[in-house]
């Protein structure tokens, strides 16, 4: 790899370039070096001899601002970042909506942000009526009401929940050219607040023989997933609570189940029915949907977690850079098996590596944030990102993905990303 400290650039020797195209040591992220990234080291600061140029007073100084309101709502000027919203043609109800990742930062998704995946609709259920039942293999049946489960004991937790379609349509022939959200907008993170299935479980008393368990919603379409026995008792929950505040509708007010790392259709919204059995019930929407397809016409089924994966979301499709210099590349990172141990940033097209730094807390099946300092040189490049998990999963390439399954998977695409950056700074998507 490249090991040039600022030689012959007049800049601090602490800028080492540490990968092919201008990437350099995450370090700028862990020290005073950060300070070359801001205004002054990207030629956007403006400087007059004397000192800096008085601040005018700009209208909204000269009189009082609107008053308080009883919800907040985001800057107009903001407006712009919302969610692309999808339907099926013909299929009333059934949708969904991206999260704008190349418009937001951090790790934690805005209830208002977090994407949909609805079968029919979004119900509107009066919480005094809805009814959480336990039954099948256990020694009592139990009925919860939502007043009920708000008296339990309750665990909060911040993960990531994503839905298997997610980065399908880069297995697509050709790479779409969409935003980075559309593409990669089908996974969200929130602070998750709810009571530990296994108290209610254990409430009911599971027969010794019980392996499985059926979940059922309470939409139109009766959304239902079997879940191992195994999962619920280890950190399944019934939610109730999202980033504070109470779940939303259409994401599963007045309760969902939620099952860290795992696909998320497997998180039961509008949660009303858990059936204790010995074997998966094979459902519908488990059966005819939600399998990986193989090469020689065999699938996969029942494959449930969420693997180690990363996508750059700036520079990215829907962004675009301006003049050469430097620049910071983001992103996210996330598995469903555990925590992110490292993830690696390439400007070269995949021929040389370097490590971003990861923004703390790094968090059990969570987003990661990670940054990488890039001196842009104004010519072509090619970014991607990834990923290592604790478990030293590593996020594969979408060549070994296509030739173990075939362009024709609709599910669990944990491929590496590419973008193109051209010499204008518009950014495209492609295959690397």
């Amino acid at each position: 790899m490249p090991n040039t400290k600022g030689a012959g650039t007049g800049e601090d020797p602490a800028v080492e370039i540490v990968a092919g195209n201008g990437l350099l040591h995450r370090r700028l992220f862990l020290t005073r070096g950060a300070a070359m990234l801001g205004a002054g080291g990207l030629g956007l600061m403006t400087a007059r001899p004397g000192g800096a140029e008085p601040l005018e007073i700009p209208p909204w100084m000269r009189s009082p601002g609107t008053h308080m309101s009883a919800y907040g709502q985001p800057s107009e000027h903001e407006s712009d970042v919302q969610r692309v919203v999808g339907g099926t043609p013909n299929v009333v109800g059934s949708g969904v909506s991206f999260t704008p990742h190349h418009r937001l930062h951090g790790t934690i998704t805005p209830n208002s942000l977090h994407f949909e995946r609805h079968h029919s609709g979004v119900p509107s259920i009066d919480p005094q009526r809805h009814r959480l039942l336990i039954h099948g293999a256990v020694r009592r049946a139990l009925t919860f009401t939502t007043e009920a489960l708000l008296r339990y004991p309750t665990v909060t937790r911040i993960q990531f929940l994503e839905c298997s379609g997610n980065s399908g349509q880069n297995l697509g022939p050709e790479p779409p050219q969409a935003p980075c959200g559309v593409i990669h907008g089908l996974m969200s993170c929130s602070e998750w607040t709810g009571v530990p299935l296994a108290i209610l479980m254990e409430e009911a008393g599971v027969d010794p023989g019980a392996t499985w368990v059926l979940a059922e919603g309470a939409d139109a379409a009766a959304m239902s997933r079997s879940v191992p026995l195994e999962k619920i008792m280890d950190d399944a929950i019934v939610a109730l609570y999202q980033n504070g505040e109470r779940l939303r509708p259409e994401n599963g007010y007045p309760m969902r189940l939620f099952l860290p790392g795992w696909e998320g259709n497997m998180s039961v919204k509008w949660l009303r029915r858990l059936q204790v059995t010995d074997a998966p019930t094979m459902t519908r929407d488990e059966t005819s949907h939600y399998t990986d397809v193989l090469l020689g016409g065999k699938a996969l089924i029942l494959t449930f977690p969420m693997e180690v994966k990363s996508v750059i979301t700036s520079p990215s499709t829907g962004l675009s850079l301006g003049a050469a210099g430097l620049y910071e590349i983001t992103g996210l990172a996330w598995s469903g098996l555990g925590r992110i141990r490292r993830v690696e940033v390439s400007a070269d097209g995949g021929r040389t590596w370097a490590d971003a730094a990861l923004t703390e807390p790094v968090l059990d099946k969570s987003f990661t944030r990670f940054r990488m300092a890039w001196r842009w040189d104004g010519g072509p490049a090619v970014l991607m990102s990834r990923a290592v998990d604790e478990t030293g999963a590593v996020q594969p390439t979408r060549a070994s993905i296509v030739a173990e399954h075939g362009e024709r998977m609709n599910y669990h695409n944990n491929a590496i990303q590419a973008w193109s950056i051209a010499d204008s700074g518009e950014v495209s998507n492609v295959y690397a």
